[in-house]
């Protein structure tokens, strides 16, 4: 008799994902913490545990490879959080980098305004927190920067801010680059790093947070090649998600129109992710034109410009950007990653199918690449599954698990994503084989 081939699962989308059971499983699994969470917490602040960390450095250098070690006309750098405070003045942060803000004169929570209009979708009012109608007091602009002090006096004089993005870092050391990689334009200059925002209604897990890190580069052009550049990376950024397993149908590309540009910006596209909260930005491309270096130029009163020795023609460069967050970027590996299947060998001995957790990360960002699972702890069974695992440790991070039954650790490396498991049975004394 003929065997009847079985359909393919069809695995959850990503608009299927509750939040709620991410957040239990990152914690259950040792992924991502609630920050100080023995005193209570601190409200949208997040630790990331031994295998969020490792998924957090997969990440960051799986886009490190793609953007600096694969390419030789992009370098790096890391550059201080603390800055000069006229760096945030020429940047028009210092001024400029606000947003509207709106109390509940009831509940006493702040809101942006965009974030109560969305929610009535009306401009009437009314508090998405109490319902609270028409008891907003006027909007007041709040800067997102976090202030500090240099020095043992909190005065004035000594006021610096912790930095509110990586790409500052970058501008300001744009002709130390210059003269010590003698570099031609085109090049880039990356940089990985923690930047701090004082957000007014931070949440959604680790999707939007006051502390997060940012992944960004700023990638220097002749002016007039700089429509072609913007489009060569919008695509190229676009196709590195995809090429680390994120499915198609949960990507799309939206510009920004003409409303939400910023004033020096010439075009700028998401790269947007369906995540369980809806589309939102994964990471943005802009096309800053030369607003930065310019600016740092007249301020600091410092040549910024580019001597091309092809043509003796001297200019200020313009750059493309490509920005994305670590944070972001975990959370959207990990929700398409998700999924649930029916277990058919439950393991509450009674009989009852169980639903079970499978991560299905792409090797390259997965935070256990190989588990080792001995079938019995016994020597010398365990002797040569140590071996194995001492071998393999020297190349990736590897888990040796020897607890309770195979079936329950197969369905543990499951469960965080491991997409090999060894597995050094009694015919491997003597074949030397392994499953």
């Amino acid at each position: 008799m003929a065997q009847r081939a079985s359909q393919p699962r069809q695995r959850l989308s990503s608009s299927q994902v509750s939040m709620d059971k991410l957040v239990s499983l990152c914690k259950r699994r040792g992924l991502v913490f609630p920050s100080s969470e023995i005193y209570g917490g601190l409200g949208s602040t997040w630790d990331y545990g031994p295998l969020g960390v490792e998924l957090k450095k997969n990440i960051k250098d799986a886009w490190w490879r793609s953007l600096v070690q694969s390419r030789d006309d992009v370098v790096g750098i890391d550059a201080a959080i603390l800055m000069h405070p006229q760096v945030w003045v020429a940047s028009g942060h210092a001024e400029g980098f606000s947003d509207p803000m709106v109390e509940c004169k009831e509940c006493n929570r702040r809101w942006r305004v965009d974030e109560v209009i969305i929610h009535n979708m009306v401009s009437d009012s009314k508090c998405p927190e109490c319902s609270a109608v028409d008891s907003f007091t006027e909007p007041r602009q709040f800067n997102l920067m976090f202030k500090t002090f240099v020095g043992p006096v909190e005065e004035g004089a000594a006021q610096v801010w912790l930095r509110p993005e990586t790409a500052q870092g970058i501008f300001v050391n744009f002709s130390n680059v210059l003269n010590t990689t003698r570099k031609k334009l085109p090049f880039g200059v990356a940089q990985i790093g923690k930047a701090f925002r004082n957000e007014i209604t931070p949440g959604n897990f680790i999707f939007r947070s006051r502390e997060f890190e940012q992944m960004e580069m700023e990638f220097f052009v002749k002016p007039g090649t700089d429509d072609e550049w913007f489009r060569y990376w919008v695509e190229e950024r676009y196709h590195w998600y995809k090429g680390l397993g994120i499915r198609e149908e949960n990507l799309r590309l939206r510009p920004h129109g003409d409303d939400e540009l910023a004033h020096y910006a010439r075009g700028c596209y998401d790269v947007e992710y369906l995540f369980p909260i809806g589309w939102s930005e994964l990471e943005g491309i802009a096309n800053r034109g030369n607003f930065d270096l310019s600016q740092h130029a007249s301020y600091s009163g410092k040549d910024m410009s580019y001597f091309d020795e092809e043509t003796s023609q001297r200019y200020t460069p313009y750059v493309i950007e490509p920005s994305a967050g670590v944070d972001r970027s975990a959370l959207a590996f990990l929700v398409d990653a998700y999924d649930e299947e029916s277990d058919p060998s439950p393991t509450s001995g009674q009989g009852k199918e169980e639903v079970r957790v499978v991560l299905r990360f792409h090797h390259d960002i997965a935070p256990v690449k190989v588990a080792v699972l001995p079938l019995s702890r016994k020597e010398p069974l365990a002797d040569r599954a140590r071996d194995i695992y001492a071998e393999l440790r020297k190349h990736w991070v590897v888990q040796y698990d020897e607890a309770q039954s195979i079936g329950r650790r197969y369905r543990r490396q499951d469960e965080v994503g491991t997409p090999l498991c060894v597995t050094v049975d009694f015919d491997s004394l003597d074949d030397s084989a392994v499953t």
